[in-house]
């Protein structure tokens, strides 16, 4: 009886545990559970609190996204991502800084894949001002409050740059790594990334096969870098960029408080259309030109390693 009984521990074990620990799939079982659950709590918790203080319901915006909304949303997201990470952490006896937080250097990391990011998107909106895609209006902003928003959105899109980086490339791409490898797991998390911005107003077809795109670009950073921040940076700058300092939709959503006012004209494939300029089909092209070049330039600085 007792070598049965060992034989069934070491049978179960097999079931959860393989040779690089908890085995990919319960741990995006459990993932989800931790994170749905917390979803729950704390988002009911909020929600009564927010009625008992304001006496009404939290409701979305119409229109453009105020940086309010903006922020307290995405450090709402940003905190139970971090939580269930934490708790995967826990349980698979690791930090939660090892799912792409971690690493040497992380500002220097952020700052280089924040200059990329713009660059990148100043060119694409170059390109398109140069083909007469996009037409420039003038400014929206004047004097205090062209710092007050620059700096608002550029917080409100950091932690959009990390809970979504986090949340989709973080333990997720861990998990799915051990059980497919990485470049599978690349590829099915930037589509699911893609199809997480289907309900976006003024998204189109374009636009979210710009969002898969660019999906895979931040797995090809997570992957040159091997940390979240090479990222992190990129993500916030080419939503700052395309929200706050050139005034275009970002994946089909505009915000409030942008500096400069621009239009998409001709044809949507090619302007972007309501998707924004990601949406043109110039967008996976200049992306992927600018990520190689700047990859060489930042293995020449030092930012990533040459190995």
């Amino acid at each position: 009886m007792p070598e049965l009984r060992v034989a069934d521990k070491v049978g179960m074990r097999w079931l959860f545990f393989g040779s690089e620990g908890l085995r990919a799939g319960w741990g995006l079982l459990i993932f989800a559970l931790v994170l749905a659950s917390l979803t729950i709590v704390v988002g009911t918790l909020a929600t009564l609190l927010f009625m008992l203080v304001w006496h009404r319901q939290i409701a979305a915006p119409k229109g453009e996204i105020s940086p309010a909304f903006m922020l307290i949303g995405e450090a709402f997201f940003l905190g139970l991502t971090m939580a269930a990470t934490a708790v995967m952490g826990w349980i698979e006896g690791r930090s939660v800084w090892s799912y792409g937080l971690g690493g040497t250097r992380p500002a220097v990391k952020f700052a280089a894949g924040w200059a990329g990011g713009w660059l990148c998107l100043s060119l694409l909106v170059g390109v398109l001002d140069a083909g007469g895609y996009l037409v420039f209006d003038g400014r929206q902003l004047h004097g205090l409050p062209i710092v007050k928003y620059a700096l608002l959105w550029l917080l409100a899109f950091v932690l959009v740059g990390m809970s979504e980086e986090l949340f989709f490339r973080g333990y997720v791409q861990s998990a799915l790594t051990r059980g497919i490898g990485f470049w599978p797991a690349a590829a099915l998390i930037s589509i699911v990334f893609g199809l997480f911005h289907v309900g976006n107003p003024g998204e189109s077809y374009a636009g979210l096969i710009g969002v898969v795109v660019a999906g895979l670009v931040f797995c090809v950073l997570l992957r040159v870098s091997g940390s979240l921040w090479l990222g992190i940076g990129f993500h916030t700058a080419w939503d700052w960029s395309q929200s706050y300092l050139y005034g275009t939709p970002d994946s089909g959503t505009m915000m409030r408080g942008h500096l400069l006012e621009t239009r998409a004209i001709g044809d949507a494939l090619i302007s972007g259309g309501s998707a924004g300029p990601e949406g043109s089909v110039l967008g996976a092209p200049v992306m992927a030109i600018g990520i190689i070049l700047l990859i060489v330039l930042w293995r020449r600085l030092g930012v990533i390693s040459n190995e």
